[in-house]
């Protein structure tokens, strides 16, 4: 919560005198939604018209050396106003007087009254809540603005920051949402526990009953079933975060088998007589090897030429509908236990990059209508695949004439033909179409743009990816129309359960063999969909013209029929 009380002048406020008596004032309420785009009717005529955008990072109390009315922007960004003199109530430092500034993407406030700068800089997009503050009766400077951002719904998680220098993990992001009971020590203890350091962390929280999916790495076990009693005790804290459930569901992505073999290399998985109220399903998904067998082998079937004799049976003898098949169905049943059995669930595989972000985002994408819109995926990908550490670089090969066959592996082709599965199935659930799918593919390849280079967080800060190269999302939001789905209604609070069988799954040909020329459409559906999406703004513009003049007719049909006109000859409109 952040409380500004900003003067007059401003056109927004009163400033208040420095004794503040928090109980004594009166709060307003202005807005309170959880969709941000609700604060534009308020912020509007009090400070100008804002473009809101949906990036909720949040940086506070940063002490950096700044000169006043310093304020960073990115490019593009413009400041709307600038206020000084303005009073922040901090909840740990008290009274702050500074400037307040706010541009087209963030509030920013600063002050250098003391030997270290104070910075606050919230984005509008975290803002969930708006009010006024007032003392009755107690003269001029009695009004401030109290400002409510988006947080986590429960309290059994925190932010935490161990990560900014990526030293606990440098495959991780600098920011992690971790059990608030848990100490620094534990934390390092159960990283050296975990493959590569990656402890279980949270990557989605159910609105309603608080069941969590928490994602991570194998636990070093090996032969002798070591233990860790932090490791332990994290995920009882985990489970204890949902107050639904007394027990938690571990989805390792690996056939037992494999699993058994990791075991034996120092891997392994987690024992449900050490961990109790804890069931152990594996999901039997093969290695990264066997998945870049399997989309070679598809390769020769749909090109140059194809057997359209063996068309069937050559499909299936690659395995990649059938791998399809065990992804989609993996994911179901994440979703299924949050969703119906109100379960926490932990998701890993070995190292908790591949497809472990295959299943935590598939799943995502079946609870969370948000995800199904088209900068929600965007989100959703740079979250569970690139924040989080999916090597991008050696699975797709970039930057290394030298790199290693056996590090490529087709994962996140994967997962957007997974994406592709349900849209198929679900064809007014998702905003975006498949043109949106072929773009980021191709795209993952082309290295025209930054966003799937290197492979981590880490990396793409040392080689400065955000300023040096064009985000993919930059591109594909500048047009959106040519990627949206005109069939898209929002099914909000609506969960998609896919038929996982092979029956409902199809070889997805206007990817796989869209160069084959035998299998090219004639007119490009992206097109046709894109006429219609220009349609279907035309008509929607027609009906809501209509039901203005239905609503004008209405109201001078009552006018006419009102007391007033108790005399004379009644008068009929002819509509």
């Amino acid at each position: 919560m952040y409380c500004l009380v900003i003067p007059e002048r401003a056109c927004f406020m009163f400033c208040p005198s420095k004794t503040f008596n928090k109980n004594s004032w009166k709060r307003t309420h202005l807005v309170h939604s959880d969709d941000y785009c609700c604060m534009l009717g308020v912020l509007v005529p009090l400070i100008g018209l804002y473009s809101v955008q949906n990036l909720p990072a949040l940086r506070y109390g940063a002490q950096v050396k700044m000169f006043q009315n310093q304020v960073p922007l990115l490019p593009g960004e413009t400041i709307q106003t600038s206020v000084k003199d303005v009073m922040y109530i901090c909840p740990f430092s008290g009274l702050v007087n500074g400037t307040l500034t706010i541009t087209d993407y963030k509030l920013y406030f600063t002050s250098v009254e003391r030997d270290s700068p104070f910075i606050l800089d919230v984005n509008l997009g975290v803002i969930s809540r708006l009010e006024t503050i007032t003392v009755p009766n107690q003269g001029e400077n009695t009004k401030g603005l109290e400002l409510v951002c988006k947080g986590l719904p429960n309290e059994s998680w925190t932010f935490s920051k161990m990560n900014s220098t990526y030293e606990l993990c440098d495959t991780y992001p600098s920011t992690l949402v971790i059990p608030t009971n848990i100490t620094d020590e534990d934390i390092k203890r159960v990283a050296v526990f975990r493959a590569k350091h990656r402890i279980p962390v949270l990557s989605w929280i159910h609105p309603e009953s608080q069941a969590t999916i928490v994602r991570c790495s194998q636990p070093l076990v090996g032969p002798s079933d070591r233990r860790c009693k932090e490791d332990e005790r994290f995920l009882q804290i985990i489970m204890d975060a949902n107050a639904q459930s007394h027990k938690l569901t571990i989805f390792d992505a690996r056939q037992n088998s494999v699993a058994d073999t990791n075991k034996a290399k120092d891997g392994g998985y987690e024992s449900e007589s050490f961990y109790p109220n804890v069931e152990l399903n594996f999901l039997e998904i093969p290695n990264i090897h066997v998945m870049r067998e399997s989309l070679r082998k598809m390769k020769d079937v749909v090109y140059p030429t194809i057997d359209e004799v063996h068309w069937h049976s050559a499909i299936d003898q690659t395995h990649w509908l059938e791998y399809i098949r065990l992804l989609l169905a993996g994911a179901a049943k994440i979703a299924d236990k949050l969703e119906s059995g109100k379960t926490s669930v932990v998701v890993h595989c070995s190292d908790g990059w591949d497809r472990t972000a295959q299943l935590t985002s598939l799943a995502m994408l079946m609870l969370d209508s948000h995800y199904r819109t088209l900068r929600g995926f965007e989100v959703l990908v740079e979250k569970e695949w690139i924040s989080f550490g999916h090597k991008f670089a050696a699975r797709v090969g970039h930057g290394d004439e030298n790199h290693a066959n056996s590090e490529r592996s087709p994962l996140f082709v994967q997962f957007i033909d997974c994406v592709w599965q349900m849209t198929r199935q679900f064809p007014a659930a998702f905003e975006f179409n498949e043109l949106f799918l072929i773009t980021v593919l191709d795209h993952l390849y082309s290295c025209l743009f930054g966003t799937f280079l290197y492979n981590s967080e880490q990396e793409r800060a040392a080689k400065e990816v955000q300023t040096k190269t064009v985000s993919l999302w930059s591109y594909i939001n500048s047009q959106p129309e040519d990627f949206t789905n005109p069939f898209y209604v929002n099914y909000e609070h609506h969960v998609l359960y896919p038929l996982v069988s092979s029956r409902h799954l199809e070889l997805w040909s206007s990817y796989y063999a869209r160069w084959n020329p035998r299998m090219r459409p004639q007119v490009p559906v992206h097109q046709t969909l894109k006429e219609l999406l220009i349609l279907r703004a035309e008509l929607q513009r027609r009906v809501e013209e209509l039901q203005r003049e239905a609503s004008s007719h209405s109201l001078s049909s009552s006018s006419e029929h009102s007391p007033s006109h108790t005399t004379g000859t009644p008068l009929h409109t002819a509509v």
